[in-house]
């Protein structure tokens, strides 16, 4: 019986040593990384659970609430699987307040928005402006119409605020990664703009073209040329609904088309303007005929154009962290059952939907729904929290799927000015699956070296 026993409590200690020699890594890794330097006035936030018993493996500062960077994606991404749904579509209308005979349409088209982040997107075929653009013309033809009277318009209908998160900052909503969501979205509301500097540092930098062009925005350039190999340090201040944009900063000298990347200030005329333009030249004569307001009548659909699915959506809002499909996520969500389709209605039902899952509000400060603004607070107890709760849904190999591999890992990450981030999961060599969150904001020197720390405490994980 006494031989028994001893078996039975040294088997106890061979399974449950295993645990604890991780735990006690991990505190260990978590004092040495607080000990570095670039540590020396930051702040490190951070939470490792078994995802099947929920233990606790290690914790620090995990219910400090921290700017997360795009760390913050993973809950705009699961909240939207469970309200929006991995099929849903976001759907734009071709409408028309007149009629057609014999071609001739006696009337607007009028382009209603509805919030697709994905129309005029490269990132899909059937998205690109090359071959969408195509078969929305070759529809018109087959409904009959092959000149229009009136005008391409766009139409909001429900759509309210303003595109641009306030919480974004000025340095950012004029590049790229800092365009706003609106009702109608084009090509990702992107441009690039090439550029052209002297061989001298310090000469001046010109701009030799902009593709697509933004229509009616001037831009006064004050960059100059540095030295080869510094790559892009621009930035482009324009902000929503701006017609002056201004580019300073540097790019390498010697350049001849080196490119840079902005946000479009008005997506939805953009739109229209393009749309006009490629009609035309395809045979549709848009003769943009003043016609009476006639947006109290019924319109009458000519056609419908659906987005792909939200979990394909998704697959690149995590897997690039492209900001503009978060913000029409949320505002997609303020849009259901009759909403305004604000970003503010959105990011209150996220924290409602949370709320009713036992997420305390005060810990999830959400300004926007990708992260990039440096006003969200989370705790990394959230993030674990939001992760555990997406482990054990039905779409959770799809949302699995679109996390990018960093360190080995499934890993979101997080990145703006003094935070770095990393979320998701990660399977040790024994077989047991973690869920962590690690947040670290003012860490001093370069984002390069604290990654490096980040990952050898994470490395703890695959021993």
């Amino acid at each position: 019986m006494k031989k028994c026993v001893l078996l039975l409590l040294v088997l106890c200690f061979s399974v449950a040593a295993p645990a604890q020699n991780l735990s006690d890594r991990l505190k260990k890794a978590t004092s040495q990384l607080l000990d570095d330097p670039q540590m020396r006035y930051g702040i490190l936030g951070w939470l490792v659970i078994d995802a099947d018993s929920g233990d606790t493996l290690v914790s620090w500062n995990a219910n400090t609430g921290l700017p997360p960077a795009s760390c913050l994606k993973v809950i705009t991404s699961t909240t939207a699987y469970e309200l929006l749904g991995p099929s849903f579509r976001f759907a734009t209308g071709f409408l028309t307040d007149g009629n057609w005979k014999d071609s001739v349409l006696a009337g607007n088209v009028f382009i209603e928005g509805n919030g697709d982040p994905a129309l005029g997107s490269h990132r899909f075929v059937n998205t690109r402006p090359l071959q969408q653009i195509p078969e929305w013309i070759t529809v018109l033809r087959k409904a009959g119409i092959s000149r229009i009277r009136g005008k391409l318009l766009p139409l909001n209908i429900g759509w309210s605020g303003i595109p641009t998160p306030g919480g974004y900052t000025w340095n950012d909503i004029g590049n790229y990664y800092g365009a706003g969501s609106d009702y109608l979205n084009w090509r990702e509301n992107q441009y690039d703009l090439l550029l052209r500097s002297g061989q001298t540092i310090g000469d001046k930098v010109e701009i030799v073209a902009a593709q697509p062009e933004p229509i009616n925005v001037k831009f006064q350039v004050t960059a100059k040329a540095a030295e080869k190999g510094t790559g892009d340090q621009t930035n482009i201040y324009l902000a929503p609904l701006s017609k002056e944009a201004i580019v300073e900063g540097t790019i390498p000298r010697g350049e001849q088309k080196f490119v840079i990347a902005g946000s479009i200030p008005d997506p939805p005329a953009q739109l229209v303007s393009e749309l006009t333009n490629i009609f035309r030249q395809s045979g549709i004569r848009v003769e943009e005929a003043s016609i009476p307001n006639t947006l109290g009548s019924v319109l009458r659909p000519i056609f419908y154009h659906y987005s792909p699915s939200f979990d394909s959506l998704n697959y690149w809002f995590l897997k690039k962290s492209v900001n503009l499909y978060g913000e029409a996520f949320v505002r997609a969500i303020a849009h259901q059952d009759g909403g305004d389709g604000s970003l503010e209605e959105g990011i209150s039902r996220v924290r409602k939907f949370w709320k009713a899952r036992g997420v305390d509000p005060a810990a999830l400060r959400m300004i926007d729904g990708s992260g990039l603004s440096p006003q969200n607070r989370v705790t990394p107890a959230t993030l674990v929290r939001v992760l555990h709760y997406a482990s054990r849904q039905w779409w959770f190999n799809n949302f699995l799927q679109s996390f990018p591999r960093y360190n080995d890992m499934s890993l979101k990450s997080g990145t703006i000015g003094g935070v770095k981030s990393f979320a998701g999961y990660h399977t040790t060599p024994d077989g047991k699956n973690v869920i962590l969150a690690i947040i670290i904001n003012n860490f001093d020197g370069s984002s390069g070296s604290i990654v490096n720390k980040m990952f050898t405490l994470l490395n703890e994980l695959k021993k």
